[in-house]
């Protein structure tokens, strides 16, 4: 593998230390996975996940989808220079629960421009069971 290939272990430590504060480090999650068109988060479900009825809460999902989704328009080859994203829209559906394990979400661009562009989203426990999935559309911002 090359020194920037998506799944170089030093691609995904430079990936993660850029989420590392912040929001995205009190979700707690982790690039498992970050390519030209794709990214795959992975959470560890804790106490700090789950909502009254000890479920994962529909927050933590959608924040994983909107992230993946997000990320998977965003790859660059040069992991110092991670380009940018916000979410213009976001549709979720939530199909099922998961308490505890690694889930993983599962974000892929499917269609777009040169600044606008639409993802994917599907979350799964560490069964391959559907938990959530979602469509949004996403700019990239300036430099």
């Amino acid at each position: 593998m090359d020194a920037v290939s998506p799944h170089n272990g030093v691609f995904l430590d430079a990936a993660n230390a850029r989420f590392s504060t912040g929001f995205p480090a009190e979700v707690g999650f982790h690039f498992l996975e970050w390519q030209e068109g794709r990214a795959v988060l992975g959470l560890n479900i804790d106490a700090r996940h789950l909502n009254l009825a000890n479920v994962i809460h529909g927050g933590v999902l959608a924040t994983l989808m909107d992230v993946a989704g997000a990320c998977a328009g965003t790859w660059n080859a040069d992991p110092r220079s991670i380009r940018k994203a916000v979410t213009l829209s976001m549709t979720t559906t939530f199909t099922g629960q998961a308490s505890d394990g690694l889930i993983r979400c599962i974000g892929t661009r499917r269609a777009g421009g040169s600044r606008i562009y639409n993802s994917t989203m599907e979350v799964f426990d560490e069964h391959d069971n559907l938990l959530a999935m979602g469509e949004a559309t996403f700019r990239l911002r300036s430099t």
